[in-house]
C-alpha cells in the first residue's frame, strides 16, 4: 500500500480512538449540495470533516473559481480509484477497467484559500431581528455570513460577536442566550458542553414564545438537539431540561428583564 495512502487511513483510526468519528460521521451523511466534495465516497466526505470542513478541492478546481491556496497551506488527501485498462485474455478484442488500488489526492480546504468569494459565503442582509438591540447594548456585533461545517450560528466571547447563516429568529435567540450565559452564569467553556448548549437552546426557544414568534417547524429538530447533548451527560431529555432550569431563567431575565418577564409569561 502507498505510504501516504497508509497514512490516511492510520489518521482515520486514530481519530476513531479520540472520539471524533460519529460527529464527523453526521456531517458527512448530509452533505452540504453546492460544492464538489458532494459527490465524493462517503470515505471522502469524511476525510474533509475530520480536517474541520464542508468544502475542500484541488489546486485547479480553486484555481478555476478564482481562489487561489494561502502560502503555507498544508494539503489534505483524499483517497481516489486507480483504475487500469487490461484485455481480457479470453477475449483478445475487449477492454475491462480494473481497480487497481487507491492513490492519495491533496486537496484544499476553503479556509486555506483566498480570491473571488464563493456563492455561499454572499452575506444576506441582516433582519430586522427581535432583541437585536439587546445584542448591541452588550456591544455585541451582529452579522451574517457561512459559518464552518455548515452551522446556523455562532457566538465569540472573545470578539463579543454573533455570526448568522440563517435569518431565522431562533438562532439568533440561541446566540444571544449564549452570550446572556457568558454574562450571568459563567465564562463559556470552549467547544460544545452539554448543559451550555441545552440552556441555550431551551432558552432560545422559550423566547420565540415570550417575544410572539413561532418557533415554526424547528422544533423537531430543537428536541433532537436537546437529546444530543442530554446523551453527553447520561440524562434523559426531560431530566436535562429540568437540571437546567434555574439557569435558563436566569439567561432570559438577563435578556428580557424581571419585570418585562413577568407580563411575558
Amino acid at each position: 500500500m502507498h505510504s501516504e495512502v497508509k497514512r490516511v487511513l492510520s489518521n482515520i483510526l486514530d481519530r476513531f480512538e479520540a472520539g471524533d468519528i460519529p460527529q464527523a460521521i453526521a456531517y458527512s451523511m448530509y452533505p452540504r449540495s453546492d460544492v464538489p466534495s458532494a459527490k465524493w465516497s462517503f470515505m471522502n466526505r469524511l476525510l474533509i470533516h475530520l480536517a474541520g470542513t464542508t468544502d475542500a478541492r484541488g489546486y485547479r478546481q480553486w484555481q478555476s473559481v478564482g481562489r487561489y491556496i494561502k502560502k503555507g497551506s498544508k494539503a489534505i488527501y483524499i483517497l481516489v480509484p486507480r483504475l487500469v485498462r487490461r484485455v481480457d485474455p479470453f477475449h483478445p478484442v475487449e477492454e475491462r477497467v480494473i481497480l487497481a488500488g487507491f492513490l492519495a489526492r491533496p486537496v484544499f480546504r476553503v479556509e486555506d484559500t483566498d480570491g473571488a468569494p464563493l456563492a455561499y459565503q454572499q452575506e444576506f442582509p441582516l433582519p430586522n431581528l427581535p432583541l437585536l438591540e439587546k445584542a448591541r447594548e452588550w456591544g455585541i456585533t451582529v452579522s451574517t455570513g457561512r459559518l464552518l461545517l455548515g452551522a446556523y450560528g455562532a457566538f465569540s466571547s472573545k470578539s463579543n460577536s454573533i455570526l448568522l447563516a440563517t435569518p431565522e429568529e431562533s438562532v439568533f435567540f440561541h446566540e444571544l442566550s449564549h452570550a446572556s450565559y457568558a454574562r450571568v452564569i459563567e465564562p463559556l467553556r470552549p467547544g460544545q458542553h452539554w448543559d451550555q448548549e441545552i440552556v441555550a437552546e431551551l432558552s432560545a426557544q422559550a423566547l420565540c414564545h415570550l417575544v410572539g414568534k413561532s418557533p415554526g417547524s424547528n422544533l423537531g429538530n430543537s428536541h433532537a438537539y436537546i437529546e444530543g447533548y442530554a446523551k453527553q451527560a447520561g440524562l434523559t431529555p426531560l431530566a436535562a431540561c429540568f437540571r437546567l432550569l434555574d439557569s435558563v431563567e436566569r439567561v432570559l431575565i438577563e435578556i428580557l428583564g424581571k419585570d418585562e418577564l413577568a407580563e411575558a409569561v
